[in-house]
């Protein structure tokens, strides 16, 4: 049905442009170099035969491909995100094309010794026979989410190439930033006008999400008092101790390492200090609602706890709310997952309907009246050196969203 070699060219040469967001710089987008790829997209969008193909101020890509029956259904909308993620660089990348995979360890460069193991990344070995695209260990691969990217256009021209495969009206569109969080702040929902959308951003295959993390940042700013060590006795104030007796105090197990399924937790990813003054920045996280209310209020009764142990406001805490849980907005109309789960096992996919860990611009537009699961991509391991991703799994999700364009029209 999907030509392997096409979409295969139409990835590779997606990732080899550099896209990686700046998390440091508010603009839209934040790096300059994802306006490279949106310049390429928008081309090819052309090319292809897509209509209303827009890219505006904000580096946001939106086209429509008409419907060719002669009666109303639902606008439906697939989107995915441009950019990649600043945990590790997407600068020269280097993919290597490993054919009909045989179970084992992929040296990935041997002058470094890096290597992708079946034992430790055991999901490889589901893909045994199969076609993989791996990095060359020095970059993150970028399937993440340029196989969203790829598989929707790819599903696209193949409508237009098939005219007797009958659907309604289709939006997509392309988003920068969702690395950043800011995938869907400036997503014009009214001009996208499609009653549902599925974002193409999960990873293995069979990923089917409508549930996402309640999120919130805390930066926990601590003040000392820096006094000459050899007479500091009863006058020094060490900010960097107290830190450490802050981070001591919340739950050692609700920490991302020793976490899964819908268990929250709490993530410290960033320390700066000296005795005058350390910064915590922490990320909180929960799928519940009431959890995650409950650990943004624990969190700041630790500051209050010590602020009255120190008899001065030693400790101060600046929570903000980043995303909720599109949980609440998938729920009453589940028949759009419903109707991708059917699309999902008529193709012969075992459906793998769970939680993610994480956040998702899917989550961000259901809040803004756009109903938004999360379908799989097909990558693995992403944001490091040991991403990958099964071309098999790309045709996969491919053919999901011509069946989701197909069954639209019967229900």
């Amino acid at each position: 049905m999907i030509d392997k070699k096409h979409i295969t060219n139409r990835f590779i040469k997606y990732i080899t442009i550099d896209t990686e967001s700046d998390p440091n710089n508010p603009a839209f987008p934040s790096s300059d170099k994802q306006w490279d790829l949106a310049k390429v997209l928008v081309k090819e969008l052309e090319q292809i035969g897509m209509q209303d193909v827009d890219l505006d101020e904000n580096c946001y890509i939106m086209a429509t491909l008409p419907s060719n029956i002669d009666y109303k259904v639902p606008t439906i909308g697939f989107v995915s995100h441009i950019d990649t993620s600043p945990d590790f660089t997407g600068k020269n990348i280097n993919p290597q094309i490993i054919e009909n995979y045989d179970g084992k360890d992929i040296v990935l460069n041997k002058e470094k010794n890096i290597i992708l193991s079946s034992s430790y990344f055991d999901d490889l070995l589901q893909y045994k026979g199969q076609t993989i695209i791996t990095t060359d260990g020095t970059t993150l691969l970028g399937a993440d989410d340029k196989a969203g990217i790829t598989e929707i256009v790819t599903a696209m021209e193949y409508l237009i190439q098939h005219p007797e495969i009958k659907h309604g009206k289709i939006r997509i569109c392309f988003t920068p930033d969702e690395e950043v969080g800011k995938g869907a702040h400036l997503f014009d929902v009214e001009k996208f006008g499609a009653d549902w959308a599925y974002t193409m951003d999960g990873s293995q295959i069979g990923e089917l999400e409508y549930e996402n993390f309640n999120a919130a940042s805390a930066k926990v700013t601590i003040t000392g008092k820096i006094v000459h060590p050899g007479y500091a006795k009863g006058k020094m104030i060490n900010s960097m101790l107290i830190a450490n007796e802050f981070i001591a105090t919340l739950p050692v197990q609700e920490v991302p390492e020793k976490t899964e399924g819908y268990e929250g937790f709490f993530h410290l990813h960033d320390i700066k200090g000296n005795v005058e003054e350390t910064v915590l920045e922490y990320i909180i996280r929960d799928h519940d609602l009431e959890l995650f209310e409950k650990r943004k209020k624990l969190i700041q009764k630790i500051a209050n706890d010590f602020n009255n142990k120190y008899n001065q406001e030693i400790i101060k805490v600046e929570i903000k709310n980043q995303y909720f849980n599109m949980k609440e907005k998938i729920i009453p109309v589940m028949h759009i997952v419903d109707m991708a789960e059917e699309v999902m096992k008529d193709l012969g996919i075992t459906p793998l309907i769970k939680a993610i860990r994480g956040g998702t611009d899917g989550s961000q537009l259901s809040y803004k009246g756009l109903p938004c699961p999360n379908i799989f991509a097909g990558g693995h391991n992403f944001h490091g050196r040991f991403e990958y991703v099964p071309v098999e799994s790309m045709i996969k999700a491919t053919e999901v969203i011509i069946g989701i364009a197909k069954k639209v029209i019967k229900k």
